[in-house]
């Protein structure tokens, strides 16, 4: 399947409804506003899961939607470094960040070494690409795995930190923070004490009813229902 063809298959699967909610939780021009099961359906219908030279072509179109996808049939680990940066800069809203550019980058060999460098980004995308990156790499690899010493000092940047870090960077770090407390056994007393000094963590979430979870409670939860150090599968 051609970039032009998939184009025109988003372009029909597009609503004005979808595109309206999308509006409202700030995706910019140029997309159609397809449901994100709707992809999944096309991906199906068209056979086009793991087509990394597809999803190229369809980031660089600078749509949307086509971008959305472009994460969703790529397979990170065949991303070059530069490319992956790339996609971090040029992702157009925090959707693309904190979603498909985060996926791709827990996949890539060097996906730790792009998140540390994501997060000192003065660019709010990258920095909220670097934060969850980091969240789902602590979340999928066994914590023997892992840089303790780092993440530890993370946990402390976030704590001093992150009330005046950008909007979206701050939903980021407050993830993260989550992750630590749901998924890294020996960070986790730390996480908890460093939600409970945070608090709140307001995030301007424009024309939406989404709100950031209180990451005390939410690890509390997590520890409620016997699920604390259970990695995701990635």
């Amino acid at each position: 399947m051609t970039t032009a063809e998939v184009m025109r298959a988003l372009e029909t699967l597009g609503s004005a409804q979808t595109k309206k909610t999308y509006l409202r939780h700030g995706c910019p021009e140029p997309f159609f506003g397809v449901k994100i099961a709707d992809m999944k359906a096309l991906i199906r219908k068209f056979k086009i899961q793991d087509d990394t030279a597809l999803a190229r072509e369809l980031y660089r179109t600078g749509n949307s939607d086509a971008m959305y996808l472009a994460g969703m049939i790529c397979d990170g680990g065949k991303l070059t470094r530069r490319e992956l940066d790339d996609w971090a800069r040029q992702a157009t809203w925090h959707m693309i960040s904190e979603s498909t550019v985060p996926a791709l980058a827990v996949e890539h060999p060097e996906g730790w070494q792009a998140a540390l460098k994501w997060i000192d980004s003065p660019q709010e995308k990258v920095s909220l690409a670097g934060w969850t990156t980091a969240a789902g790499i602590a979340a999928v690899r066994d914590d023997k795995d892992l840089d303790l010493k780092t993440l530890e000092t993370l946990l402390d940047r976030v704590e001093k930190t992150i009330h005046q870090a950008p909007n979206y960077t701050r939903s980021a770090m407050n993830g993260f923070v989550i992750a630590m407390g749901s998924y890294v056994k020996p960070l986790a007393a730390k996480a908890q004490a460093v939600a409970e000094t945070i608090g709140e963590v307001k995030v301007d979430m424009g024309d939406t009813a989404c709100k950031v979870p209180l990451a005390s409670a939410y690890i509390k939860k997590v520890i409620a229902k016997g699920r604390q150090g259970m990695k995701r599968r990635q």
